[in-house]
């Protein structure tokens, strides 16, 4: 069995992680890793710089939709026409849904970093480290630029390590990036610089790609119609329910839960087994029974103990979302 090693480099994870989309590239990795038809090599400073760039990204990303939308606010505050009200508590809707879109991009983070942990740690030894010092010295990619390049060259010697030991007539190597200044050639960043074209020969085991795009390249050349099948399971984005349909689901099931207990309520007084209500009250009660079923011609009662159950947890975490405790059925 083909077995396709890929070295993704820290920009390549960041770039994923911060993707609405990213889930249809990290599903994949996760089945294909299971599978044990892919192997993630991973360097020990690939996972320290991206939990070193973790929360900064992170913070970025939940400030910058936080600010966009107080923009928003003000824009139409100062600016707004006819319809500005009407606007303006549009976006307070919207603006309820900023820490769940957060939350929900960022969840690739958390996914991610499980990927890196799952992986093959490549550990740098004595050969590497002699390796990337005479790269150094001869001035070879990554440092033909006048910068400080030792991580660079180092990821470079780890997948040439990696790559020799393996088993060029069984297994595949992609080296994944999106430095293309270090990495790439001047004139086409498709390719890798020729100080590095010894480890991409053509026709070889191993190649070289460049960003997402290139993961998915890498995926789609190496795996074939599994990643595409993978890809088209896990394209998807959920988006979070805005405030007007969360209210509208806990006005619903208020008005369910409520009915139900005036059906209860309305038997034991005709069966003279309440005796504190008065039937002023009671009168009440059947006034507001035929308002909720104008208002909601489908009321009826549970057709089972498992419908009210459900009733009732759904109107609890409803209230739970709109900032009310656990539990609480009050009606």
């Amino acid at each position: 069995m083909v077995v396709l090693h890929l070295l993704i480099d820290t920009s390549v994870w960041l770039d994923l992680a911060k993707r609405r989309d990213g889930q249809k590239w990290i599903v994949p990795l996760r089945v294909l890793r299971h599978q044990e038809t892919l192997e993630l090599l991973v360097p020990g400073l690939v996972v320290d710089e991206f939990g070193h760039n973790r929360g900064r990204i992170e913070a970025v990303m939940t400030a910058s939709v936080a600010e966009r939308f107080r923009l928003l606010r003000r824009d139409l505050s100062e600016y707004g026409g006819a319809d500005r009200e009407a606007s303006i508590e549009l976006l307070r809707g919207l603006g309820h849904q900023v820490p769940l879109i957060s939350a929900m991009t960022t969840r690739n983070f958390d996914e991610i970093a499980e990927l890196l942990y799952a992986g093959r740690r490549l550990v740098a030894g004595d050969d590497e480290h002699r390796r990337v010092v005479e790269r150094a010295l001869a001035r070879r990619a990554p440092f033909h630029l006048n910068k400080n390049s030792v991580a660079d060259a180092m990821l470079v010697e780890l997948y040439a390590s990696a790559l020799h030991a393996g088993d060029p007539g069984a297994d595949q190597y992609c080296f994944i990036t999106s430095n293309h200044r270090d990495f790439s050639a001047p004139d086409d960043q498709r390719r890798p610089h020729p100080d590095l074209a010894d480890l991409f020969p053509d026709d070889g085991p191993s190649s070289y790609y460049m960003r997402v795009e290139g993961l998915a390249l890498a995926l789609k050349e190496h795996i074939g119609e599994e990643f595409d099948e993978l890809v088209e399971e896990s394209d998807f984005e959920v988006e979070p329910r805005t405030l007007a349909e969360i209210q509208e689901g806990e006005e619903e099931f208020f008005d369910r839960v409520w009915y139900e207990r005036h059906l209860v309520f309305r038997h034991r007084y005709d069966e003279g087994e309440d005796g504190r209500t008065s039937e002023e009250v009671y009168q009440m009660a059947l006034t507001a029974a035929e308002r909720a079923r104008a208002r909601r011609p489908d009321l009826r009662p549970a057709e089972s103990d498992f419908e009210w159950g459900m009733w009732n947890g759904k109107l609890s975490a409803l209230r739970w979302v709109l900032g009310e405790e656990w539990d609480f059925l009050d009606t």
